[in-house]
């Protein structure tokens, strides 16, 4: 099955944060805090999917106080953090939402993401995956993690849903 089939159906996309919302980068003040840079691009797409209707969610391996700010400053419900599990978390959150593994996405980046990225119905690996990562998607986008992934993962997503055309309408119309 081609990806854009399999997006065709995806009712739940989640999200790694390190390496796929920020560069992976990890920037720390002389106080131990810790700095992440998103991309606003991709935050206007994830206010997209939340418009046409998805589920979204942030499954992380870390766990980062700024991460639980930019999901609620997003609006983002389901977040997972420290999750050395995610496909164990993904499918709760699955079961919990009462869909099926076809009807997720996940977007990650390294072999942590692998379990889960096997598992669903839709792999996106940003153009910085690691290989082996890459081996696995279902689809890889042009722009790296941080730099507009994300954004390029939705509007595929909306596109093979018939749905793109509708989020930007807003923006379009004259006055």
């Amino acid at each position: 099955m081609d990806a854009n089939t399999r997006a065709a159906r995806i009712k739940l996309v989640a999200f790694d944060i390190d390496g796929v919302m920020t560069d992976g980068g990890l920037h720390y003040t002389d106080d131990g805090g810790e700095l992440k840079t998103f991309n606003v691009q991709d935050g206007l797409g994830l206010k997209f999917m939340q418009r046409a209707g998805f589920e979204l969610a942030i499954v992380t391996g870390r766990t980062s106080g700024v991460v639980a700010a930019r999901a609620a400053d997003l609006g983002i419900e389901h977040v997972y953090q420290g999750v050395a599990n995610k496909r164990a978390a993904v499918g709760d959150l699955l079961e919990k939402l009462g869909l099926e593994w076809d009807d997720c996405a996940f977007m990650g980046d390294d072999v942590i993401d692998l379990p889960a990225m096997t598992r669903c119905g839709l792999a996106i690996a940003p153009a910085n995956a690691r290989p082996i990562v890459k081996q696995h998607a279902h689809t890889i986008t042009e722009a790296a993690g941080g730099r507009g992934a994300v954004r390029e993962a939705i509007e595929f997503i909306l596109a093979a849903q018939g749905k793109l055309a509708a989020a930007f309408a807003p923006y379009l119309d004259a006055p």
